[in-house]
């Protein structure tokens, strides 16, 4: 039957509504059920919940410290045997929703899916539960709060399942069902009509309450979660009859402690916190959070600029990394190379790579300093409502305006990573084995189109694994399904249990993967500011027009950028950013000799050509990046300290005065900007001396020198408070902050010696991010200062160009030289 006039159709009569629909209707039609039937459902579930509710929690208040010690003493195979004893046929692996997905064609999912289970309790699985932790924090989250600060964290679980149609909400329209702030047994899932309340549908439409269907479905989680606990704890404590678990023999007790991830690993992970939270009380949105994790990838970006500028070494390893990524390296279905990498092709390849270089950075600082910007504004206005918000009441409308803005922010920054990952994936090393690319007519088309090798079978880690990448680059219907939080979940979780996983990820393709998570760590965190965020897709209606707009001004300084650095303006200068040859070659790392040190400032002098080159390009091309955060961070008189000539006699003394005075300069003349974009002839000829402040110590005035970035110490003049470590964080920190005069071969540092160095000078704490990212939280200061680094892959082995890179970011940071970090016992036995 065609599609009929839907303005006088009666929506409480389902069987004229799916008649007008029609048999081919993308969407199944759900049941309906009277109000009569709701109320009675929801009363029965409701009054079943409160009974169950207030036995576990007397039982758990008595007996949770046992409870645990029992659980975690049992092997996987015990605790195994109690779920399926409390749980008959429980799905056995993690998110049993995601696999059933895939294993089921939408059509049978809209007939009646077979695993209704599974999507419906998504975190209730083996697989999960019979780990030490799990099991014990859904046990003191759900006995010890009430089921309605669950109520909407219930339903946005099993988004996943309604969004594919294999839970469909019986259907009652008019009516609205109260289960947020519920606390009274005869309030929790009562069922009002719009007509017999003034407020009722609105509760209903901004979703602070909840429709009738989407109620029983909550009441329905609860009621089974709830009596399985019930069940648990009872066969946990077989040994006391369960007529006595609550009496006075066992007297209320307080409240046990779980260890912590970082009690138990001396670091947060979060990868772990993501597996934890379904089964923890409901987390709210942490605003300090989300700016300080931003602010510490501004402080990135910029490290990146910088580090790019200053270090030849790993300038040249960035080349390398981005080219051995593009696409162009991939075969053709032929089995030929691409034609731009055929000899007398020309410097097509290597323009490109500069243009990526160079867009990255750029592109990467501006997103994320917005982002940050937001964050630090959303962080006041929350902290100036706080105190007044309610969650049966709206949010103040400019609050959620720029709640609404940061969240469309977030989604349009999500683009540019997971574009990435289309890229870079494919073409990466350890993925290349799995794809081609068509030929493409000629050698100068930028158009690769790639595709799954023929014939290439893949092991069920490898096809999940390219399932998730590919969700996320394709950016499509079923990331719409899942959501990218939950894609990003499952990679990271993928990644650690998985070895064979993580060989498949390339260094350059785990730090796409961080960027990525950064962004959805911020979504994720929008998405539990419940019982508010259940209404943001029906509130940004009305103000998605005002946000675009916005969004469109905001982007146009950026816009302009992208489209002023052509790949084609780069292929003049693609020899200068060539890393063969050796033009980069520093080796910073070895001792002092003529030889090394011509190298040192020979590559410094061809990295310095390349970005006066760049720069050049740039600054012509994007009309001197105008109100662009590029633009001041460029215009900032940074100074780097170049390598000394050579000077062949005379003592130590004698040797470094003669270094400080050559090029006839002085010491002037070793300093020079990183960045001439912005600078006049004047300002460069007066920004090559190093940066200075004056501060005024009881009416005298005192110049200090900027320490510059430099793999050389510099004498500032101040004594640097002493970081007492011992010998093997010392090893660590002397190969950060090299001094050939110290150290003669630092080589590299190991991943977890890194972490041990940070964190047992007692000012940091560390948390594992997604991808390759780690982030260190300063521990000694009010500011909560963070800073991130990457942690390398697959060796989890820092390479000293990479080691050298990161001192420098900690002094630039926290003004940290080696001089700082003194062997424990060294200084202990000095002091005595």
């Amino acid at each position: 039957m065609a599609r009929g006039n839907l303005g006088d159709v009666d929506f409480n009569d389902l069987g004229r509504f799916a008649e007008l629909l029609g048999s081919n209707s993308a969407l199944p039609i759900p049941a309906f059920k009277s109000p009569d039937d709701v109320r009675k459902e929801a009363r029965e579930r409701s009054q079943t919940i409160h009974e169950t509710y207030n036995a576990l929690h007397a039982i758990v208040t008595r007996h949770e410290e046992t409870i645990q010690k029992r659980w975690i003493k049992k092997s996987g195979q015990q605790r195994r045997k109690v779920l399926l004893e409390c749980w008959p046929g429980m799905s056995a692996v993690h998110r049993p929703d995601i696999e059933a997905f895939r294993k089921e064609t939408k059509k049978q999912r809209d007939q009646e899916t077979k695993y209704r289970e599974s999507f419906l309790w998504p975190y209730i699985n083996q697989e999960d539960l019979t780990t030490p932790k799990s099991l014990p924090l859904l046990l003191n989250a759900r006995a010890r709060h009430h089921p309605a600060l669950f109520s909407a964290a219930d339903i946005t679980a099993i988004r996943f399942g309604v969004v594919t149609t294999a839970i469909v909400p019986v259907f009652l329209n008019e009516y609205v069902m109260i289960l947020n702030g519920a606390m009274d047994a005869d309030k929790y899932g009562e069922l009002i009509a719009w007509d017999d309340h003034p407020d009722a549908f609105e509760w209903m439409h901004t979703e602070k309450q909840f429709l009738p269907g989407d109620g029983l479905i909550v009441l329905e989680i609860q009621e089974r979660i709830l009596r399985f606990l019930l069940d648990c704890s009872k066969t946990i404590l077989h040994d006391i009859p369960a007529d006595k678990l609550t009496c006075g023999t066992y007297p209320v007790q307080p409240e046990p402690h779980l260890t912590t991830e970082a009690e138990a690993n001396g670091f947060e992970s979060l990868a772990v916190m993501a597996a934890e939270a379904p089964y923890r009380l409901p987390a709210r949105l942490d605003f300090k959070r989300m700016e300080l994790l931003l602010e510490a990838k501004v402080s990135a970006a910029k490290d990146l600029i910088w580090a790019l500028r200053e270090d030849p070494g790993y300038f040249a390893d960035r080349i390398v990394d981005i080219r051995e990524h593009r696409q162009e390296m991939l075969k053709d279905i032929m089995g030929n190379v691409h034609p731009a990498l055929r000899p007398g092709a020309g410097a097509i390849v290597g323009a490109r790579v500069i243009g990526n270089l160079v867009i990255e950075a750029y592109s990467e600082l501006e997103i994320f300093t917005e982002l940050h910007r937001q964050a630090m504004e959303l962080r006041l206005l929350h902290d100036n409502y706080a105190a007044r918000l309610s969650p049966i009441e709206d949010l103040p409308e400019d609050f959620l305006d720029r709640l609404l803005t940061f969240r469309h922010y977030l989604r349009q920054a999500a683009k540019g990573p997971l574009a990435a990952l289309r890229h870079n994936v494919v073409a990466s090393p350890p993925m290349r084995r799995f794809f081609v690319r068509e030929p493409p007519p000629d050698a100068t088309t930028s158009r690769i189109a790639v595709m799954s090798r023929p014939g290439n079978t893949l092991t069920k880690v490898e096809g999940h694994l390219h399932w998730l990448l590919s969700t996320l680059w394709e950016d499509g219907h079923t990331l719409f399904l899942a959501d990218m939080p939950l894609v990003l979940d499952e990679l990271e979780r993928l990644l650690q249990a998985e070895p064979r996983a993580a060989d498949l990820i390339s260094s350059r393709v785990a730090e796409i993967i961080s960027n990525a998570s950064i962004i959805s760590q911020c979504l994720g965190q929008i998405n539990q500011y419940q019982p508010w965020a259940r209404g943001f897709e029906s509130a940004e209606v009305d103000k998605l027009e005002d946000i675009q707009q916005g969004f469109a001004v905001w982007a146009k300084p950026l816009s302009y950028m992208l489209k002023g650095i052509r790949d084609q303006d780069f292929v003049r200068i693609a020899d200068l950013g060539d890393p063969s040859h050796r033009r980069f070659f520093y080796p910073a790392e070895k001792r002092r000799t003529k030889e090394n040190v011509e190298a040192l400032r020979r590559a410094e002098q061809n990295l310095g050509d390349f970005w006066r080159a760049v720069d050049e390009i740039v600054d012509f091309n994007c009309e001197h990046l105008q109100g662009t955060v590029v633009r001041a961070l460029l215009s900032e008189k940074r100074m780097f300290q170049s390598t000394p000539e050579w000077v062949d006699s005379g003592s130590v003394t004698e040797k470094k005065e003669q270094q400080r005075n050559a090029a006839g300069g002085g010491v002037e003349s070793l300093f020079k900007p990183l960045s001439t974009l912005y600078f006049s002839e004047e300002t460069a000829a007066q920004s090559k001396v190093p940066r200075t402040t004056k501060t005024k110590t009881k009416g005298e005035s005192k110049e200090t020198y900027l320490p510059p970035i430099s793999h050389e110490p510099v004498d500032t003049g101040a004594e640097p408070t002493p970081v007492r470590v011992d010998s093997r964080a010392l090893k660590v920190f002397r190969t950060l902050f090299f001094n050939p005069g110290v150290t003669s071969s630092p080589g590299e540092v190991a991943w977890q010696d890194f972490i041990y160095a940070m964190t047992s000078t007692g000012l940091f704490s560390a948390e594992k991010l997604y991808g390759s990212a780690w982030q260190f939280q300063r521990l000694d200061t009010e500011s909560q200062t963070r800073i991130q680094f990457h942690q390398p892959h697959p060796r989890g082995k820092i390479p000293f160009t990479m080691a050298r890179s990161m001192g420098r970011r900690l002094t630039r940071a926290f003004g940290w030289i080696g001089e700082m970090f003194v062997l424990r016992e060294k200084e202990d036995a000095s002091q005595a």
